[in-house]
């Protein structure tokens, strides 16, 4: 096996040996990290999301399943700060204050990372130099001294190796001519330089091939701690076997129908999602509303 496929199936395994070891916040008595209560959300016109109620613990990665139009990718947006989709109720706290009051750059500086399904091009922007800026934006809300250029370089050398990115693609534009792999392991290695508190994966395994899919998880278990949380949405399962989740929630109708363990993904990639109806049948935990 080639060294880099080497060391990202080595990187899979010690995420998945972990994170059965793993002590939950919540068994640490530790409050939620993200708190979702009763979210609705109109995009369009439409109601997408008819009240969300999802806790996220510290340490924790919950993985959101779900057939398309569901409304997961909403919720991701929503979280991020994306102006467009209007909030109808409801309430989202990250680390006890309301998420939905602050504008995308500041839920960036507090800790908020988003890793799009569709990462998009940025042309003349340089790869390096806007990640330097983000980080040393953050740096300064923190009271923390700003990286030179010397010592963020060395940094993101070091990050870089997370996911075998080829050190030429730092040097070019954000993501210009990067194919559909090269874009997700560009989003791993910003979040292992910027170092969220919370990290939203919307269908990162999307467009993968399965030796991408191993370095990118690899990349994702390195980052896995008892202080960063992830929300990872994804259609399959495939994904979750290398970022094993500690639970797992359907979205339906724009609501979470069903919540469990890694099992419950299993059964979805058995069954699909037909057989879920509305969130009584076997297996799981029946969400209530």
């Amino acid at each position: 096996m080639p060294a880099g496929l080497q060391g990202a199936a080595d990187g899979v395994r010690r995420g998945s040996a972990e994170a059965a070891q793993r002590e939950p916040g919540r068994e640490r008595g530790m409050n939620p990290l993200l708190s979702i209560k009763d979210l609705r959300v109109r995009v369009a016109g439409r109601e997408v999301l008819k009240g969300i109620d999802l806790e996220l613990m510290p340490g924790e990665v919950h993985a959101i399943m779900g057939p398309n139009g569901s409304g997961k990718s909403t919720l991701s947006q929503v979280l991020s700060g994306r102006e467009s989709y209007e909030v109808l109720s409801g309430e989202v706290l990250f680390e006890g204050k309301d998420l939905l009051a602050l504008p995308p750059e500041e839920r960036a500086h507090a800790g908020v990372f988003m890793a799009f399904q569709y990462p998009v091009e940025i042309p003349g922007v340089g790869n390096l130099h806007f990640l330097r800026t983000a980080l040393n934006a953050k740096r300064r809300t923190q009271g923390l001294e700003e990286l030179d250029a010397m010592d963020f370089l060395k940094l993101a050398r070091e990050k870089s190796k997370l996911v075998e990115l080829d050190p030429s693609f730092m040097q070019r534009s954000v993501n210009e001519g990067f194919s559909g792999g090269e874009k997700k392991r560009n989003e791993i290695f910003q979040m292992a330089v910027l170092e969220p508190r919370l990290a939203i994966l919307d269908e990162t395994d999307s467009g993968l091939d399965i030796d991408a899919l191993r370095i990118v998880s690899g990349g994702i278990n390195a980052l896995r701690s008892q202080e960063r949380s992830m929300l990872v949405i994804t259609h399959y399962q495939r994904l979750l076997e290398y970022v094993v989740p500690d639970k797992v929630s359907v979205l339906a109708g724009g609501k979470i129908v069903r919540t469990g363990g890694r099992e419950l993904a299993l059964e979805l990639e058995k069954k699909g999602y037909a057989w879920l109806g509305d969130g009584r049948s076997v297996g799981g935990k029946e969400a209530r509303p």
